[in-house]
């Protein structure tokens, strides 16, 4: 793909994508978002061109975008349409932390913003290599990352357990079979993680409730009363913030080393 000029009109498919194009001071050139894009606040005042995993081709094509960022859910669903169409589409899919760091890198290089990436990156860097120092030698925390009710959470090769072990924590589900397993009741309680992250705001679920679940008062981290709830949108989004969330949850697993 080549692109001889920077791009002018860009529509956001993801959260993530658009808090990169944010941060690289991108916002009057952003002319449309994917109706979950809620940061910076003022993403929210953009044309919404449908939901993350179902954008709306008709209202994309009508915004004229000389560029379009999607993830990997794009690739299968709409990206064919987009090229059909002769739209400019650029798949943005970090599988890790230092991936989103590549990640702005490459927006910054698409649209001629490499001066404000240069800010960006090293404002993240400095927070990683900090959180990392702190960690460095400290015994992993038993961790669960809870992301529904159901015990549904994070696996192996998943962004968010990148986070989890950076933090300085081990992953209960680390070795499940897939990305995002549902844990059992049985096999959660045996793992006995040390400390609970609820990322499942929708659900409105509390510590308080966590803590009442029948066979779960001998878990180390209600015993240790560890449960706290956790913005997923820092976690759970590959775009700048993500080093936010990687200082919340050293300081959830390592209390007395990260401050």
């Amino acid at each position: 793909m080549t692109i001889s000029k920077p791009p002018q009109r860009i529509i956001s498919l993801s959260s993530s994508n658009t808090e990169i194009l944010f941060a690289l001071g991108l916002e009057s050139r952003v002319v449309g978002v994917d109706q979950y894009s809620n940061y910076p606040p003022s993403a929210k005042s953009k044309p919404a061109v449908g939901g993350f995993a179902d954008p709306d081709l008709e209202k994309i094509v009508a915004l004229e975008p000389d560029l379009v960022l999607g993830t990997s859910i794009h690739v299968k669903s709409i990206l064919p349409e987009l090229e059909r169409r002769g739209l400019t589409t650029v798949i943005i899919d970090p599988k890790n932390v230092s991936g989103v760091l590549d990640s702005v890198r490459l927006v910054a290089k698409i649209t001629g913003q490499q001066k404000e990436a240069s800010a960006v990156i090293s404002g993240m860097q400095a927070k990683i290599d900090s959180v990392q120092s702190a960690v460095k030698g400290a015994k992993p925390v038993r961790v669960f990352f809870e992301i529904s009710p159901d015990l549904y959470t994070a696996g192996p090769g998943t962004f968010v357990n990148d986070v989890l072990q950076m933090a300085g924590g081990a992953n209960i589900a680390a070795g499940a079979g897939t990305d995002w397993p549902q844990l059992s009741q049985e096999s959660l309680i045996l793992a006995d993680p040390e400390v609970i992250l609820l990322a499942d705001q929708p659900a409105d679920v509390t510590p308080e409730m966590v803590a009442a679940r029948p066979g779960w008062s001998e878990v180390s981290a209600v015993k240790n009363k560890r449960i706290l709830v956790i913005n997923d949108d820092l976690t759970s989004r590959p775009g700048p913030r993500v080093v936010d969330g990687l200082e919340f949850v050293a300081k959830a697993l390592h209390p007395d080393r990260v401050k």
